[in-house]
């Protein structure tokens, strides 16, 4: 897709920094959440086998329930444990077929999962070795690696800390 280039770039460059100062607070000065946390985020997948394959035995991330779905009889509702009381969700939709994984308005453009420096070079020899298609570490990110679920959904492992963003502390 096109990026921005020249006077238009200048002015989105500038409307950000608008809304940087009038709505982001000094760490020390922002009100606590009024949540606890995110309990789960639901993706739909195409087979549930071949996702439990793919987070669990490829991944590594504990598959910790498998129930039906209760708004869809024969949908199957599962969850991964990605650490922290985190869970990964997905759902599968028998009988209905879905349109490919894109970005759009609305929809996701990826998920972060914060990786240990460790599970980090482990994940990425995996990948070379199963001949998995990723970006990163690159782009000036070494801390990065982006690739896509059976799903279509793009996942990044970020080998940072929970609450860091490039190497700065923006949650306490």
């Amino acid at each position: 897709m096109p990026q921005p280039q020249g006077k238009v770039l200048e002015e989105i460059r500038a409307r950000r920094q608008q809304l940087r100062q009038k709505y982001l607070r000094p760490r020390g000065q922002r009100p606590s959440s009024t949540v606890q946390g995110v309990h789960h985020v639901a993706f739909i997948c195409r087979d549930v086998a071949e996702t439990i394959e793919f987070y669990q035995e490829f991944l590594g991330f504990p598959l910790a329930e498998l129930v039906e779905n209760r708004d869809y009889a024969g949908s199957s509702h599962f969850f991964f444990d990605i650490g922290n009381h985190n869970l990964l969700g997905f759902f599968d939709f028998p009988g209905h077929e879905h349109p490919q994984f894109s970005e759009t308005m609305g929809g996701l453009q990826h998920l972060a999962i914060s990786i240990s420096p460790e599970q980090y070079d482990a994940a990425k020899r995996k990948l070379d070795e199963a001949g998995v298609d990723y970006l990163g570490p690159d782009r000036g990110v070494e801390e990065s690696m982006y690739f896509s679920d059976p799903n279509g959904v793009h996942l990044e492992l970020y080998r940072e800390e929970l609450g860091i963003f490039n190497g700065t502390r923006i949650l306490d």
